[in-house]
């Protein structure tokens, strides 16, 4: 059940992704971090920017910005800190934690050190507290689910409130605090990992938004084995990819001696 929820991760991001842009960033990190046996920022980078000079789209405004400063010839927190300037810190965004919830998968590192690591990993394009701060909600709340907390315990943990989730409209925008609460309320409401997807695709409309986060959370909350294939097929060519490295990840768990 624990690999389950791993592969939960993965998938069930790509299930939400109508678009196809935060997946492949986030294949990419979990594809470094296969490689890697942990984080690397500079493996990371070098595969961001192969995908930026090749195919890349849907990665956002802001982190648009900052790997075209890169491509330039900044480094990296350069670029960043030129975009949030120039955007007057306007770079709370939700790419950060799209992409950054295969770090929650990967067995080497630690609970503890999962947080400061998406902060860490967020930085590189969004230079606002709350980008970071987001990210390492959504990562630390799937660590806590494949980990075995329930849905409550694991929010609790993460210090993300689910009172707050269910007071007021739910917002169908980009930023990051306002996507969280979204997807917090729809995977609350829901009983299955399908219902929790659907319900947020027929809420965002075509926004790329809360349900990319909701899957993340919905696979990581009810395992791989609970997401429809009719949700997958959207990205049928990265299928293969996403199915090997989600395994990889999910096999670190499963020689670990970690409970």
């Amino acid at each position: 059940m624990r690999e389950a929820r791993v592969a939960g991760v993965l998938l069930g991001l790509a299930a939400g992704d109508r678009i196809g842009g935060p997946v492949r960033m986030a294949l990419r990190l979990a594809q470094s971090l296969v490689h890697c046996g942990g984080f690397s920022q500079d493996d990371l980078t070098a595969r961001y920017l192969e995908w930026w000079r090749t195919d890349a789209f849907d990665m956002g405004p802001t982190a648009a910005r900052v790997f075209l400063r890169v491509e330039q010839g900044h480094d990296w927190e350069t670029a960043a800190l030129q975009v949030d300037r120039e955007t007057g810190g306007m770079t709370a965004g939700c790419n950060p934690a799209h992409r950054s919830a295969p770090l929650a998968m990967c067995s080497a590192i630690h609970t503890d050190a999962l947080a400061e690591l998406a902060r860490r990993e967020a930085k590189l394009t969004h230079c606002h507290p709350l980008a970071g701060d987001v990210a390492a909600a959504v990562v630390c709340v799937c660590r806590f689910l494949i980990e075995g907390d329930s849905w409550e315990l694991a929010c609790q943990k993460a210090n993300v409130s689910l009172e707050h989730s269910s007071v007021g409209p739910l917002s169908r925008g980009g930023f990051a605090l306002e996507v969280l609460r979204a997807a917090v309320a729809l995977v609350s409401a829901a009983d299955s990992a399908e219902e929790a997807l659907e319900s947020a695709i027929a809420f965002a409309g075509p926004a790329n938004y809360c349900p990319v986060l909701v899957g993340s959370l919905a696979g990581a909350r009810w395992g791989v084995e609970e997401i429809p294939d009719s949700l997958l097929a959207f990205h049928a060519s990265l299928l293969p990819d996403l199915y090997e490295t989600a395994q990889a990840l999910a096999m670190g768990w499963k020689m670990s001696i970690r409970e």
